[in-house]
């Protein structure tokens, strides 16, 4: 029988371990500051698995209308989308345009502009041994998408993905992420309207109706998030054997070399790290420096922060809040180990936590073991490069490793002996506006990538086609084999 996408009896073990932990382990439901209500629409859920089973095909034009209406969502609700930012994370609205406006019109609007050069099939040459022929890669569509969005960027993380699904000729059921409850509630009222909802399902909802959705039969899966859940979304997904594209964090090093100019990297490192009061999984997540200079780094640090915020940044209107009370006790616990040198203030009333840099840590602190993702900064001395590689090296590979040289040999040393997802030299968080580099992780950071043409690429299956003709049908590739047949199939293949 034809397993439907609720076909869900009494779930097996392994199936009911995983959801109990993911359940567990995301951001607890429990949460005041979270959306609620599990809500999720069985029928319209079965409509678009029955419609992707059939086969339903999606043309061109409908998908250029589905990125209009994306567009058009941007466009209708720029200023609702700057006003929920605002209360969800406390984002001025400068650097709110610029990352979930700016960059999600952009992204879609490349979209439009290349969609019919990329599924235009793409030839490649037909050997002599399977001529006359012709061979070409065709793009497909997965079939029905999951997306798992997450809070720090709500729209970016939503849209951008989804964008990449429907110009593929996906299907889309899209789970809004409960702690920006202001930026979901928009998209929940209004996202459907501009798609066409035959297609496109917007879900708000917590922890179990995560789990529930993991339950279910789709053909793709995007999560963003936390490597920990990570690990859940795809124990999940290993159920139906459905490909995945996770987006993860990770702790992000910055190796800051002798010959770097401390005031512009300081600037440039404080800018990444305090965007977004330090909830980006591309900041900068802690500094490695000679340590004579560590204290001098610092020192330029405390002057960019305050040049960026004044001397008291929780009145700037460019500094943002904690997304909730929850990573608001996980941050400030952070800083019980080492020594606060800038900062440290914070007023549990009103989710703030000043820009923070934190130093003379030991070795083992948890602030230089799990991801920060907030606004502290460490800094840490070395003796000689080979030692901050060798503690780069030592843990799991990042998804953005920064270097600060004029060095050009040492680039290249360094660029080609750390692993990372994307390598930034001497600037942080630029790799994100320039669409033609993929972003994603490698190992512990992600697997799988987006923006631009790959956003495109994660939806869609790159499909082998050959077509024969029925004329020239050689008996040498046909039983029974002789030794001049043998020799004649190697010149073929050769």
């Amino acid at each position: 029988m034809r397993r439907t996408l609720f076909m869900e009896p009494a779930l097996e073990p392994e199936k009911s371990a995983w959801r109990n932990i993911f359940v567990s382990q995301f951001i607890p439901a429990s949460n005041p500051e979270s959306v609620v209500e599990d809500c999720i629409p069985r029928d319209r859920l079965e409509q678009l698995r029955k419609a992707v089973d059939a086969g339903v095909a999606r043309p061109i034009s409908w998908r250029l209308a589905q990125l209009d209406g994306l567009l058009r969502f941007v466009n209708d609700h720029e200023d609702g989308m700057l006003a929920a930012l605002k209360a969800d994370l406390g984002r001025c609205r400068a650097e709110a345009r610029l990352a979930d406006i700016s960059m999600v019109r952009s992204e879609i609007r490349l979209i439009q502009k290349n969609l019919r050069r990329w599924l235009q099939p793409r030839v490649v040459r037909t050997p002599l041994a399977a001529q006359p022929g012709k061979s070409w890669i065709q793009q497909e569509p997965f079939g029905l998408a999951l997306i798992l969005g997450t809070w720090n960027y709500p729209f970016q993380q939503i849209l951008i993905p989804l964008a990449g699904a429907l110009a593929a000729g996906n299907a889309a059921v899209v789970k809004l992420p409960e702690s920006a409850r202001h930026s979901a509630a928009l998209m929940a009222a209004q996202l459907e309207r501009y798609v066409d909802a035959e297609a496109v399902i917007v879900i708000s909802g917590g922890p179990e109706t995560a789990s529930r959705l993991l339950a279910c039969r789709f053909d793709k899966i995007f999560f963003t998030g936390s490597g920990r859940i990570g690990r859940v979304v795809m124990a999940a997904a290993a159920a139906n054997l459905t490909p995945v594209t996770l987006e993860l964090g990770g702790k992000n090093p910055v190796i800051v070399a002798a010959d770097a100019p401390l005031d512009v990297t300081a600037r440039r490192i404080a800018w990444g790290r305090f965007m977004n009061t330090g909830q980006l999984c591309v900041a900068p997540d802690y500094v490695l420096v000679p340590e004579h200079l560590r204290l001098p780094l610092i020192e330029e640090i405390r002057s960019a922060i305050e040049s960026f915020y004044g001397p008291d940044p929780k009145r700037s209107d460019s500094y943002g809040r904690i997304v909730n009370r929850t990573h608001f006790a996980r941050l400030l616990a952070l800083l019980n180990e080492g020594r606060i040198a800038v900062g440290g203030s914070s007023d549990e009333e009103d989710r703030y936590i000043a820009p923070t840099v934190i130093t003379d840590l030991p070795a083992d602190a948890a602030v230089l073991q799990e991801e920060i993702f907030g606004p502290i900064l460490p800094v840490v001395g070395y003796g000689e490069l080979d030692e901050a590689l060798a503690l780069i090296r030592s843990r799991p590979k990042p998804l953005v490793f920064h270097l600060f040289t004029t060095n050009r040999r040492l680039q290249q040393r360094l660029i080609g002996s750390v692993s990372a997802g994307s390598v930034i030299v001497n600037d942080v968080l630029v790799s994100q506006v320039i669409q033609g580099l993929p972003f994603g992780g490698v190992g512990d950071s992600g697997m799988g990538s987006f923006h631009g043409r790959y956003s495109f690429d994660a939806f869609s299956h790159a499909k082998a086609v050959v077509r024969r003709s029925f004329r020239a049908d050689l008996d040498v590739r046909y039983p029974p084999f002789t030794d001049i047949k043998d020799r004649i199939l190697q010149w073929l293949l050769s």
